[in-house]
């Protein structure tokens, strides 16, 4: 079967042949994977796993020949004709499928994080590379085309050594609201911790761009904002009720209502609140479902603002900063180095030439920002780069081996205890 282990660097299928996929978890982001490899046309998804109806049905419209199952481990035990399985499940539901269709020799890409805890995500790594498949764990941030500019500029050596780098992640405010204190992800015991969840896309791009290992880490971060006693006086349960709601930065009806019409905002974030693509159908769902809430009323947990300080093992420096706070927009970098400095917005970088005082500004990158628009070309290019693997056996069209995507993780781990105990906490991978 074509899901045996398949020794590097022989095709699985030659180019002519469309590869065969298996989707686990049909939402949002394993849609966004699975659809665009099948548009490619080098791709078909021949078995989708989703226990939601709703979800399962509309994968089958775009995905005609694919075999419907409600459970991972129904189709697991089935082990159909594929050469690789797209898992996208519930951060907390990563470990398990990961480590099963690995021990069936199905190469994975796997939606970050990697898993929500340490030791799940080390099992996934050792289950890896025990069976000898490729996994591309989807840190979409290496593979856009602003990140590859970046990349080259830094070893280029125009801007000497690396000595200390800014970086800020603006979350963006309404962004916060859905995903991290009405959304899916506002809780860590349900999910993982605001670090891991939102921004081991941050601590990897980090990495990848300093070219070393973190060796140290400390962090101070709180959920400080969205918190009852923070609630406005008169405030109502439901942004539907409530006398505020006009003059509310975090207004669901604003929110929800003003995606009507676009195309790229129906996807998301309107997506994850309702399929209705009506007023009233929107307005019904934030009635009864949790994106109506009061941000100052729901059971979130989550920091909304944190920041990382990294030393690593060539000595330079970065801060990392995470915040709500913000317009919704691209990453921000500052990157210092001996003989020049880039200061990069996620679309322009500029670079200053110490020797010259030269200025130069170079546009690296064109798309959005967000899962909507496709990260700015990561998702899309992330799932070339997969494709292309399975094609050819080459595990190098993969930016990140197993080793280094639990690197990152373990970066953000490292950064959680420092956070709670007031510490400096030592990386060891």
């Amino acid at each position: 079967m074509s899901h045996a282990l398949v020794p590097e660097a022989t095709p699985v299928r030659t180019p002519a042949e469309q590869l065969r996929l298996l989707l686990v978890g049909a939402g949002g982001r394993g849609t966004t994977y699975a659809d665009y490899a099948a548009a490619t046309g080098r791709a078909r998804i021949v078995a989708v796993a989703e226990p939601d109806p709703a979800r399962a049905a509309a994968a089958l419209l775009r995905h005609p020949d694919a075999v419907l199952f409600d459970d991972w481990r129904t189709l697991a035990e089935l082990a159909p004709d594929a050469d690789a399985v797209i898992i996208a499940t519930q951060d907390a539901e990563h470990r398990d499928p990961a480590v099963r269709f690995a021990g069936l020799g199905y190469h994975i890409l796997l939606e970050k994080p990697m898993a929500t805890s340490e030791e799940d995500a080390r099992q996934i790594s050792e289950a890896v590379e025990k069976a000898g498949i490729m996994l591309a764990v989807c840190h979409v941030l290496r593979y856009t085309p602003y990140t590859r500019g970046v990349k080259a500029i830094v070893d280029s050596g125009v801007l000497g050594d690396v000595i200390s780098v800014e970086h800020l992640e603006p979350v963006g405010w309404w962004h916060q609201a859905h995903s991290y204190v009405r959304g899916n992800w506002r809780r860590e015991e349900d999910a993982t911790p605001m670090l891991l969840a939102k921004s081991s896309h941050d601590l990897d791009w980090l990495s990848h761009i300093v070219g070393s290992h973190v060796t140290k880490v400390s962090s101070f971060g709180a959920l400080s904002h969205f918190r009852p006693e923070n609630r406005p006086v008169g405030a109502a349960a439901n942004c539907l009720d409530c006398p505020v709601e006009p003059t509310c930065p975090y207004s669901a009806p604003r929110l929800y209502l003003g995606c009507l019409g676009d195309p790229v905002r129906e996807r998301w974030p309107l997506n994850a609140v309702t399929a209705a693509r009506t007023p009233e159908g929107v307005i019904e769902a934030l009635r009864e479902g949790p994106y109506g809430r009061c941000v100052y009323a729901c059971d979130n947990d989550v920091v909304d603002h944190q920041v990382v300080n990294l030393e690593y093992a060539s000595g330079a420096t970065a801060s990392f900063t995470m915040t709500a706070f913000t317009p919704f927009t691209h990453r921000k970098t500052r990157i210092f180095g001996t003989r020049g400095s880039l200061d990069g917005d996620g679309v322009n970088a500029t670079v200053t030439d110490f020797v010259t005082g030269r200025e130069e500004t170079l546009q690296l990158g064109v798309d959005g920002p967000d899962a909507g628009s496709g990260h700015g070309g990561g998702d899309e290019r992330l799932m070339d780069a997969f494709l292309d693997a399975l094609v050819t056996g080459d595990r190098a069209h993969i930016l990140s081996d197993p080793a280094t995507s639990l690197e990152s993780h373990l970066v953000a781990w490292a950064a959680e205890r420092a956070r709670h105990t007031d510490t400096v906490q030592t990386v060891t991978p």
